[in-house]
């Protein structure tokens, strides 16, 4: 199977092509096409597997064009939320998706300088999104797109209490996507 025939855009198809990936990897190929159609998605891989471009790229062709803050990525560390980002970065070059990394350790001012700037996507751990919430620098109304990155660590993590208060913000129309390396009971 070759990215030509999961329903990508040419921007997305030459980015890939410079990026050096040839084709995708299962989960890329499973989790692509009904990402970009809004459908909900559970996408379960190992480590390494390419789950993070599953849904990047369908967030900056679903998004590319639209005002607001439209994609909520949630994941359960800095490190993998700087890594989200760095791919959003690096694959959405040259468009007009803006996000923001949102992850304790850091100052708020920048990440609420950036919400008022404007951004379509964040990028966040749970528990400095929640402070945002609290400080109410940052609105979720207008999420279409949820992602739960690592979800069984989240949930390992103790973050339960911490996504729910988060939902409460998100609009219950959304498309979620949630990705693990492995799921378990919950």
């Amino acid at each position: 199977m070759q990215f030509s025939e999961l329903g990508l855009s040419e921007k997305s198809l030459a980015t890939l092509a410079r990026a050096g990936f040839e084709a995708p990897t299962p989960v890329q190929a499973q989790a692509i096409p009904p990402a970009l159609e809004g459908k909900d998605v559970i996408g379960c891989a190992a480590t390494g597997t390419g789950k993070t471009l599953a849904f990047v790229l369908p967030i900056l062709e679903r998004l590319e064009g639209k005002h607001g803050t439209r994609a909520l990525v949630l994941a359960p560390t800095r490190e993998l939320a700087l890594q989200i980002g760095a791919e959003m970065e690096r694959f959405g070059h040259g468009r007009k998706v803006r996000s923001a990394v949102v992850i304790g350790g850091v100052g708020m001012s920048p990440q609420t300088q950036a919400f008022r700037e404007g951004v379509e996507v964040i990028i966040a751990t749970p528990g400095r999104l929640n402070d945002h919430l609290d400080h109410r620098t940052a609105r979720l109304d207008q999420i279409e797109i949820l992602v739960l990155d690592e979800a069984d660590r989240m949930l390992d993590m103790g973050f339960l209490p911490q996504l729910r208060r988060i939902l409460q913000h998100v609009p219950r129309k959304r498309q979620s996507l949630l990705f693990s390396a492995t799921m378990a009971g919950e």
